[in-house]
């Protein structure tokens, strides 16, 4: 009931309210967190290569940011929330997709405001988005009420989700999906993520072998003082082909691509290299 509330309080605020309270709120995340902290710090470095101050404050910021923002793009009407998009790059790819007949498959990371990107494709028609529910359980209604709106159908991270997606693409349609989440023990493989073996899902790499489909990369860039955000497409710079530990290892070069254009927006702090309980460690590191 309180979270609900405070969401709902939160999605009337202006976005720049929002992204300043969130900027507040990433500090102090990085303040009394120490493990989330320590991920942020450690994970940062690993993918620039260095330890940077200055980027690291912009990382802690904007995961605040991302956090803060959320009521603004599940709960205020979406009309209102597509307006706040100055800019859609690479917009032509959808367009000559869908002239083809081709299925699309849409990837984005943990990156900048990834919530918008279904929002914003669902005007070219219906897009099926995967969904793990959020361990606060007081924040599924309102994750379910903010995606599934519109043209935008949700499916959960189970077979039957599975399914839906399948489906959905042999009916050429759209599907959406964050490929930099860590599954479960036997929907993954080891893949390097910035040279570290990193517990890959595997579901991204079976779904563009589906006949017919496209993969496009796409992403969200925040921009400052809630002056709203631009909107990027674009084609894989490798095709996304091969067997399928090939097309895992591939979709990860190509998220690291998206990532490095703009370090400051990635969920750092995310648990990415995280070994799930039953999966056995990578080969020749016994200690992960």
């Amino acid at each position: 009931m309180i979270v609900n509330l405070l969401f709902r309080f939160l999605s009337w605020l202006p976005l720049s309210w929002a992204h300043a309270l969130g900027t507040a709120a990433g500090r102090l995340a990085w303040r009394f967190s120490p493990s989330y902290a320590r991920r942020l710090r450690d994970n940062l470095a690993l993918a620039v290569g260095r330890d940077d101050p200055a980027l690291r404050e912009a990382a802690i910021v904007e995961a605040g940011r991302q956090a803060l923002e959320l009521p603004f793009v599940w709960l205020r009407p979406q009309p209102e929330v597509l307006s706040r998009i100055v800019r859609v790059e690479g917009e032509e790819l959808i367009a000559r997709a869908r002239a083809e007949g081709r299925s699309i498959l849409l990837l984005t990371p943990h990156l900048g405001c990834f919530e918008m990107c279904a929002q914003y494709c669902s005007t070219h028609g219906p897009i099926t988005v995967l969904y793990r529910p959020p361990r606060k359980k007081a924040l599924q209604p309102l994750m379910e009420a903010g995606r599934a709106r519109g043209e935008i159908r949700v499916a959960p991270a189970d077979v039957s989700g599975v399914r839906r997606l399948v489906k959905a693409l042999r009916s050429g349609e759209m599907v959406g999906m964050l490929p930099d989440q860590a599954p479960g023990q036997g929907e993954g493989v080891w893949t390097p993520f910035f040279g570290r073996p990193a517990w890959t899902m595997t579901l991204a790499a079976r779904l563009s072998e589906v006949k017919g489909v496209k993969v496009i990369m796409i992403w969200t860039e925040r921009l400052p003082r809630g002056a709203g955000y631009v909107l990027r497409l674009s084609e894989p710079v490798e095709p996304i082909e091969g067997s399928l530990d090939e097309r895992c290892a591939l979709i990860n070069r190509e998220i690291e691509r998206l990532i490095l254009a703009c370090p400051s927006q990635y969920l750092w702090g995310y648990n990415r290299y995280k070994r799930p309980a039953g999966v056995p460690p990578p080969p020749g590191d016994a200690t992960c």
